[in-house]
């Protein structure tokens, strides 16, 4: 049998924190500069096909649920391809559910026995998936549960939190989630903690603000999301102040609302569901370009979930559309990575990134022969051009630009290049009505 620790660690203190630990602010650029990776929500509860975590207790008997490991047998499962998939797409960092709300963690964990090493599998995938960004360049980092609805020492349970177990103790259950992370931190390096359940009442600010400081006393190079502590409002989840800890903030299948003072990344699903569905609807090309064009024009990243299948593939649908954003990526990369949101606020039609002297103009299914927008009176316009393609004729009058574009024009997404005198981070923000 597996040997607990969690009995050493109940003689340590909870409340232990030392050191005052804060943002790196120079990883937090190169963050903010990479935009765009690949949320991966998999697990035994695929064999099913329903939600993770939340449909324990609810479309499947919780019995049932927690047994589905002992089926849980991925054997096309290739981090390669996986890894290979999300650069493919230009992704640029992976984030994996390491344990979800349900309680299953995919690693072989010294604290726990529900584990990957448990299944009829019984490889530590995660290990494997940590590897292959190694091998691909790639940023690794782990989603990690505070609440836990199966664990005896959580005070809630299945389904969704809305029951109490007699067992509960959060003084027990802390030394677990540290045990669990400092794992996450020493064995796979993981250089983000994308934390998630905060918001249950057994888990209060003290200890957000306890465990961040915990997490960095391990390893101060990494990032931790604003869902350690209680400073999350909503799915919005837009906060970040120096009341609650947390590095970056966190809206949930929302595009972020325009911020380009605060760090932020919107997680987004590409089908309906976060863990693997059969026949999920799954977004078209138009939809996945979009809401990465306006959530960088927004000023945040990207996080793009997709949910492997039970036998550990990537949907092949899913991979191509990935792909798809891939190519347009490769073409027009420069104007997302490394760029600034604004100065629009995104629309529909338009969301701009800059970098330099350049101010990128993404136009969404912009079919006019004319572009007119708003444009400060005393910033000189050195050239436009089509991103990668021919120069474009323009006026500037007062505050107004004029930009005549191409003829039958079928881009999903044009991307007008604008060289100015000047810094274009130094822009104020412009708002179209």
């Amino acid at each position: 049998m597996k040997t607990i620790f969690l009995v050493f660690l109940t003689f340590l203190t909870v409340f232990s924190s030392a050191q005052n630990y804060t943002t790196n602010e120079q990883l937090l650029k190169e963050f903010q500069d990479i935009k765009f990776g690949m949320f991966v929500h998999w697990g035994p509860v695929s064999l099913k096909g329903t939600e993770i975590g939340w449909s324990r207790g609810r479309e499947v008997p919780a019995e049932e649920y927690d047994n589905l490991y002992k089926e849980f047998n991925p054997t096309k499962f290739n981090a390669n391809d996986w890894i290979k998939t999300l650069k493919d797409a230009g992704m640029k960092y992976f984030i994996v559910t390491s344990r979800h709300h349900d309680g299953f963690s995919i690693w072989p964990t010294e604290y726990s026995e529900y584990d990957i090493e448990a299944t009829p599998y019984k490889k530590d995938v995660l290990m494997e998936m940590k590897n292959a960004c190694d091998k691909y360049g790639i940023l690794f980092g782990t989603y990690y549960s505070i609440c836990d609805w199966k664990h005896p020492d959580y005070p809630l349970g299945s389904p969704g939190g809305k029951t109490k177990k007699e067992t509960g103790n959060m003084e027990k259950f802390i030394p677990f989630l540290k045990g669990q992370t400092k794992e996450l931190i020493e064995k796979y390096n993981s250089k983000i903690l994308w934390f998630d359940g905060e918001w249950e009442e057994p888990w209060t600010h003290e200890m957000g603000l306890d465990f961040y400081q915990y997490l960095k006393g391990l390893d101060e190079n990494i990032l931790i999301n604003n869902r350690v502590d209680k400073g999350r409002k909503g799915m919005e989840g837009i906060t970040i102040s120096k009341e609650f800890a947390g590095d970056f903030a966190t809206p949930e299948q929302r595009v972020g609302t325009y911020d380009i003072e605060n760090p932020w990344e919107s997680c987004i699903t590409i089908c309906n569901q976060w863990a693997w569905k059969p026949d999920d609807k799954m977004k078209s090309l138009e939809q996945s370009l979009f809401t990465l064009i306006k959530t960088v024009g927004g000023g945040g990243n990207l996080l793009f979930n997709v949910g492997p299948m039970p036998d550990g593939r990537i949907e092949p649908r899913q991979v191509e559309r990935l792909k798809e954003m891939g190519s347009w990526l490769e073409k027009y990369g420069e104007a997302i990575y490394g760029t600034k949101g604004g100065p629009y606020k995104p629309n529909q039609w338009l969301a701009s990134t800059r970098k330099g002297n350049t101010v990128y103009l993404h136009l969404m299914n912009y079919k006019k022969q004319q572009l007119e927008v708003p444009f400060p009176e005393d910033v000189k316009i050195e050239s436009c051009k089509i991103l990668k393609g021919k120069k474009l004729d323009f006026e500037k009058s007062s505050e107004v630009l004029k930009i005549e574009l191409p003829k039958n024009n079928n881009e999903l997404v044009t991307v007008v290049e604008v060289k100015i005198e000047g810094n274009s981070e130094k822009l104020e923000t412009i708002e179209i009505y």
